[in-house]
């Protein structure tokens, strides 16, 4: 604790701001997130597609007007990370929107200036970047788990604003998202996925761990969110417990951040196709393998 406050003491931005409620995920009552009380599929797949469609709009414009623009997440495990991420990018072109899911550094990244491996991914102009978990894992899995010393995480606390800022200096629009889930609603996950074969993939090592170090993780929530929540980049607080909502509710908020409108193209009219060529002989179709049809009639 003495070298926490000792930290805080040193740092004399003033663009800092007050921390968004830090708790959000532990004041989620479980008969409030009920399944009677979760969003109807029918209302959510009318809505996702509308929004779907705007978020292509947004990919026309931001290819239009060169922007560069990085979108993190971050979150509990089981939080509904993968999925959210997933509904956003369906609908875009992939030549212009890229995710990026590092795994652990290798022995020669260990080595390097800590961010260094996330600059290479950065975006370029007309170009979206979705980081799923990011420059964060330092203040979150590896000051949990001891991957770190507490010299490089306090470095990284400090450093973490002005690497921001100088991002958001250079033109690039940062925004990131906290997807927060109760303690009911990810044990609840947790048990769906360790009984369904199909799904136990998700349940990794470092996803127990965490469901072992359920304090601990709300503590170095609280310690990020306190140090890293700047002016230049907030820190955006989704409640994930419903994750239908949750995926609305991000979209909709990444779409309001950007003045968008207007950026569509004109639909394409097809000019008549070429007739065939009389002279030319196709071979047989059967001269190649073709797949069967395992659900013909």
């Amino acid at each position: 604790m003495g070298e926490k406050k000792k930290a805080k003491q040193s740092d004399g931005s003033k663009q800092r701001v007050p921390a968004m409620d830090a708790n959000l995920e532990e004041n989620h009552s479980s008969e409030d997130n009920g399944d009677s009380h979760k969003l109807k599929r029918k209302e959510y797949e009318v809505e996702l597609k509308r929004l779907q469609f705007e978020l292509v709009r947004l990919q026309y414009w931001v290819k239009e007007t060169g922007q560069r623009v990085i979108v993190i997440f971050e979150g509990r495990d089981a939080a509904g990370k993968g999925g959210t991420i997933k509904r956003i990018i369906e609908p875009m072109n992939p030549r212009g929107v890229r995710l990026v899911a590092l795994g652990k550094p290798s022995d020669v990244e260990r080595t390097q200036w800590y961010f260094q491996r996330y600059v290479s991914h950065l975006p370029s102009a007309g170009e979206i970047v979705i980081f799923d978990r990011s420059w964060y894992n330092r203040a979150g899995v590896e000051f949990v788990m001891g991957f770190c010393t507490d010299a490089e995480y306090w470095e990284f606390m400090h450093s973490c604003p002005e690497f921001e800022r100088l991002l958001v200096r250079s033109g690039i629009r940062l925004i990131k998202y906290w997807l927060s889930v109760s303690d009911a609603e990810q044990e609840k996950r947790f048990q769906q996925r360790a009984g369904d074969p199909a799904k136990a993939w998700k349940l990794s090592e470092m996803d127990l761990l965490s469901r072992e170090n359920w304090v601990e993780y709300s503590k170095a929530k609280d310690t990020m969110l306190e140090y890293t929540d700047i002016l230049e980049a907030r820190w955006y607080q989704i409640d994930a417990d419903d994750k239908r909502r949750a995926h609305l509710n991000c979209i909709r908020h990444l779409l309001d951040q950007f003045n968008y409108k207007g950026a569509m193209p004109k639909p394409i009219k097809l000019k008549d196709r070429p007739p065939a060529d009389a002279d030319y002989i196709r071979p047989p179709r059967e001269a190649h393998p073709i797949v069967p049809d395992y659900y013909g009639e």
